[in-house]
C-alpha cells in the first residue's frame, strides 16, 4: 500500500539480515541440519513448520544460510514430497474446510465470498504450476478431487 503524502510505496515487512554466512553460535552442521529437516518432515510438518521448528526449538535461524540449500530442495533430494506442491496443497485443504463450514452455514455471506477468492486463488496458483510443468497440463481444479486429495 501507498503512503499517503510521500507519492511511493513504503517497506511493510521485516527483512532478513544481509549476512549470507551461517553464525558462529549454531552449533549443527549441515549434514545433522538436513537430518533434523527429514526427521522432521516424517513427522508430518510442511515446510514452514519445519523452518519454525528449527529457529524456535533448534535455535538453527537460517536452514538455506547452513546447508547453502532450501527446505524444500533438501525434502527433494530425500524423495519426501507430495504429489501436490505445498502451497496448492494448502489452499485446497482451505477450499474443503470453506465447504464444509458452508453446508452447515448457508446463510453466512461472507464464508461465500471467502471460498470464491479462495477457489481463485486455487486456479490461478494451478495455472501456474501447470505452465511450469509440475501439475500435468489437463490438471483441472474440482471441490470433489480436491476432498479426495485432502482426505
Amino acid at each position: 500500500m501507498a503512503r499517503m503524502y510521500a507519492r511511493r510505496k513504503g517497506k511493510a515487512s521485516s527483512t532478513k539480515p544481509e549476512d549470507k554466512k551461517n553464525p558462529k553460535w549454531v552449533s549443527y552442521k549441515g549434514k545433522e541440519i538436513e537430518k533434523l529437516v527429514v526427521k522432521l518432515s516424517k513427522e508430518g510438518n510442511g515446510t514452514a513448520m519445519i523452518g519454525t521448528a528449527l529457529r524456535d526449538v533448534y535455535g538453527i535461524p537460517s536452514v538455506r544460510s547452513a546447508t547453502g540449500k532450501k527446505i524444500d530442495t533438501i525434502l527433494k533430494e530425500n524423495k519426501i514430497v507430495g504429489e501436490y506442491p505445498e502451497p496448492l496443497f494448502n489452499l485446497l485443504k482451505q477450499a474443503v474446510n470453506m465447504h464444509r463450514h458452508l453446508k452447515e452455514n448457508k446463510k453466512d455471506t461472507q464464508s461465500i465470498r471467502s471460498v470464491t477468492i479462495v477457489e481463485s486463488k486455487v486456479r490461478r496458483l494451478g495455472k501456474y504450476y501447470k505452465k511450469k510443468g509440475v501439475l500435468p497440463a489437463e490438471w483441472k481444479y474440482k471441490l470433489e478431487e480436491a476432498k479426495l486429495i485432502v482426505q
